[in-house]
């Protein structure tokens, strides 16, 4: 049960991986390239192999800006000859006054000592630099001195190039990958057998984007969240990045469905940052761009504190109507009775906080403080219970092994490359919707605890080492999700995994920490909680959900022990 052997790369790995993607993309998407993209792969199909592999190098590295004298690739024949063809053919250019607007980029490949030695400037220019950190004096040299004299002084020394049809290259890769968070490394990573991918024929993976404009709208997304990203790391003020996204979301196009996702966590990672800056009203008016989690309850938040109490209550009833997990769910009922209860002077107590509140408490050394679990679990070994630590981790694993086919089947079209780690609706609606008859059929076809475990025995067994989004390989795994197939009945065994299947990104979390039995056939899912931790709705969720289907599950509440 090992996963693939390393194997040292070939010396022109990445070339091959480059040309793959090439292929890969004008197969799949070669009606939806522009004209700038077309002629990109037929110039680069022109170059000769040492300046494809120059290019490469260049496109694979941080940044686009390279200083030539530290340009060292033993792979390459003839570098100075690749570099010049490059040069020539327009595939790279060299450092010039019009860069300026790239001039923090182009600075940045020199080292400040580097920077003072060649920058020109006047001793009592000098002096106080010194002191100063790289950014400051790169920033002296872009705002108080002038560029091309800059250029010059720096190019007299040592020749820097740009590399060129970055924008080109950034297609090609996001085309292949459908996201900006993956990179070429992705294939190093398989072929160096750190990460083994499912393995699918190629024929049957499909295309992720449907239009030119489902590219261009997703690729918008993704690139403004860098830019906002970009603008809190330069520590700009709150309220310049407020202005910054209304003006962005006023100008952006009607977006297509595919990017509407995307689009809704940006505002929420927009409004969340207006939140702790202190900027409720600007934080408001962004939350309410999105109806997704967690907008509407931070909107029923602060309009409850700027006292539109109507209003936050006409949305707190919204929510309990259409709740989109177990958080908006509790929420909705437990802040329109913190609203109401404000008339009558008394405290509203909490959904999680009432049920938590009725908790059977355990007596445990206080020198389990800071190991508060296991502290509970050599409880129940005292009293003759064997234990195991279980939280979301065997859950995960028993639905990933139980659905695995169905999960990464190609023919659902939500296979797009094959590095691909989950499905591309994985964490949509429409993984239960469009698979809801293939998931059901699998749960019936399992009608005994046998058939479970021979199931989930094979699946471990050859699938073993395969990254799979939710199953975390190690020999412990197949033991408790065999342990929890033994203590569950099949049909409960059904229902936890159609509902995990209903909510992937939500269900797959929240399930109590200890699984606990003996040999007289008893057990209990527990949830453990010390003095000063509290319980979550979505833990809250599958505590009563266990109940509602006859799963022995409940919470204990620590007492420290002197």
């Amino acid at each position: 049960m090992l996963g693939r052997q390393k194997t040292p790369l070939t010396p022109r790995y990445y070339l091959h991986n480059f040309r793959y993607v090439l292929d890969f993309v004008k197969r799949l998407y070669g009606s939806l390239l522009n004209e700038a993209e077309t002629d990109f792969v037929y110039r680069f199909d022109a170059l000769s192999e040492d300046a494809q592999c120059l290019f490469v190098r260049f496109s694979n590295r941080k940044g686009l800006f390279f200083r030539v004298n530290k340009l060292q690739y033993a792979e390459i024949t003839d570098l100075p000859a690749a570099l010049t063809e490059l040069l020539q053919t327009g595939f790279v250019e060299r450092l010039s006054a019009h860069h300026e607007v790239m001039g923090q980029d182009a600075l940045s490949v020199f080292t400040k000592p580097e920077l003072l030695s060649l920058l020109p400037l006047e001793p009592e220019e000098l002096k106080p630099l010194r002191a100063q950190k790289k950014e400051e004096v790169t920033a002296y040299a872009l705002h108080e001195l002038n560029f091309g004299e800059v250029v010059t002084s720096l190019t007299t020394f040592e020749t820097v190039v740009k590399m060129r049809f970055e924008a080109e290259v950034t297609m090609f890769k996001y085309l292949f990958f459908g996201n900006r968070s993956s990179d070429m490394t992705e294939f190093v990573i398989r072929d160096l057998g750190m990460v083994n991918f499912e393995r699918y024929d190629e024929s049957k993976l499909t295309a992720r984007f449907r239009s030119r404009k489902e590219v261009e709208d997703k690729l918008l997304i993704s690139l403004t969240g860098e830019a906002f990203y970009d603008l809190k790391q330069a520590e700009t003020p709150a309220e310049d990045i407020y202005n910054w996204f209304l003006n962005w979301n006023e100008t952006r196009p009607e977006l297509s469905e595919i990017a509407i996702p995307g689009y809704q966590r940006l505002v929420c990672k927009v409004g969340g940052f207006l939140e702790r800056q202190k900027l409720p009203d600007q934080a408001l008016a962004v939350y309410e761009l999105s109806d997704r989690v967690p907008a509407r309850e931070r909107r029923v938040r602060l309009l409850f504190r700027n006292g539109l109490i109507d209003e936050a209550l006409a949305l707190c009833d919204e929510i309990a109507v259409t709740p989109q997990n177990a958080e908006e769910r509790y929420f909705a009922n437990d802040f329109r009775d913190k609203i109401l209860g404000l008339g009558e002077k008394k405290r509203s107590r909490k959904t999680t906080t009432r049920f938590l509140s009725d908790a059977e408490s355990v007596l445990v050394p206080a020198a389990y403080r800071h190991h508060v679990e296991t502290g509970v679990m050599n409880y129940y070994l005292e009293m003759d219970f064997d234990a195991a630590f279980t939280e979301n981790y065997p859950w995960r694993g028993l639905f990933g092994l139980v659905f695995w086919d169905i999960i990464y089947d190609a023919n659902v079209s939500a296979i797009h490359h094959p590095l691909q780690r989950a499905p591309s609706d994985f964490y949509l609606p429409d993984f239960y919707l469009r698979r809801a008859e293939l998931l059901r059929k699998r749960l019936t076809e399992l009608e005994t605890p046998d058939h479970w475990r021979r199931h989930v025995g094979r699946m471990f067994n050859a699938k073993y080492g395969i990254t799979n989004v939710l199953v975390d390989w190690s020999d412990e795994l197949l033991h408790l999700v065999n342990q929890i197939i033994t203590v569950l009945d099949v049909e409960q065994l059904r229902l936890i995994l159609l509902e995990m299947a209903r909510n992937v990104r939500e269900h797959t979390r929240g399930f109590p920490d200890l699984l606990i039995w003996n040999e007289a056939g008893q057990y209990e899912f527990v949830e453990v909680k010390s003095p000063t931790d509290h319980l979550g709705p979505q833990q809250l969720h599958w505590l009563q959900f266990f109940q509602t289907i006859g799963v022995q599950a409940k919470v204990v509440r620590v007492i420290w022990e002197a």
